[in-house]
């Protein structure tokens, strides 16, 4: 199965309940890049935008690449009012860029999703000398918060979540220094959501890849029991999230351009 457009069937409740990311690592990306109207971005699968709005507020020439028709045409509705927005309904692997290069390109948690000898190397042909490739994403810690009613839900995952193919996408972020990076930097924030038992089904059904395959009788069975889970815990879980980023830069001169 090819997950990569399973968001794309619910974008409205996925825009709606995916963690947004914290003013801190925009300024971290935006100050290090220098981004602002003489320079240009690309995101890499922007989604519904969680991550846009704060680097096309810089004024920067922002190019996006989506390969969901829905999330794209989202995108163009909800960014209409910027003339710098600009968005490809194609996909990253594939598409050819043409001349065009960059001094920013950034991934909210999709690049992931493309094997890293295509991604890296492909980004490292589009960024200008010196340009940075930022990657973030958030990491939610569900145990911390809630040791007894985190073991109840293992209990409600092992009895009802039956899923016909495992998300297995993973990316060593680290890799990025064997394509030719230099000066990788990792920086973290922390923050805390509550939410209730609804708030907390809602948010598993609209961000969580393998939960929004699952198939009847198990998807109603699993949501039930882990609605319940949570109600008898006084109706709340606590999770807390590591909004992680890292930054790496293209070299400034390329090797044998001296």
């Amino acid at each position: 199965m090819d997950f990569r457009k399973t968001f794309d069937a619910i974008p409205e409740q996925f825009d709606k309940w995916r963690p947004r990311y914290c003013e801190e690592l925009y300024s971290e990306i935006i100050t290090c890049v220098d981004l602002g109207s003489h320079k240009a971005a690309l995101e890499i699968g922007p989604g519904t935008g969680q991550a846009t709005e704060p680097f096309l507020k810089t004024g920067c020439d922002y190019l996006a690449i989506e390969l969901g028709e829905n999330f794209a045409e989202f995108m163009k509705n909800k960014f209409c009012s910027y003339n710098n927005f600009h968005i490809v309904n194609d996909d990253f692997e594939t598409h050819n860029f043409e001349t065009r290069k960059f001094d920013l390109v950034y991934s909210a948690a999709t690049i992931q999703w493309i094997p890293e000898s295509i991604g890296f190397p492909k980004i490292f042909d589009l960024l200008k000398p010196g340009g940075i490739l930022a990657m973030f994403m958030t990491y939610s810690d569900y145990k911390s918060g809630n040791e007894e009613l985190y073991e109840q839900m293992q209990e409600v995952y092992r009895k009802h979540f039956y899923v016909e193919t495992k998300y297995t996408c993973k990316l060593d972020y680290e890799h990025v220094l064997n394509y030719g990076f230099t000066d990788l930097n990792y920086r973290e924030w922390k923050e805390v959501r509550v939410l209730n038992a609804d708030e907390y089904v809602d948010y598993l059904a609209g961000t969580q890849v393998e939960h929004i395959t699952l198939k009847e009788p198990h998807k109603s069975r699993f949501y039930e029991g882990i609605r319940a889970a949570v109600m008898n815990a006084g109706n709340q879980i606590k999770i807390i999230d590591t909004i992680a980023l890292y930054m790496a830069k293209k070299p400034d001169f390329e090797a044998g351009s001296l």
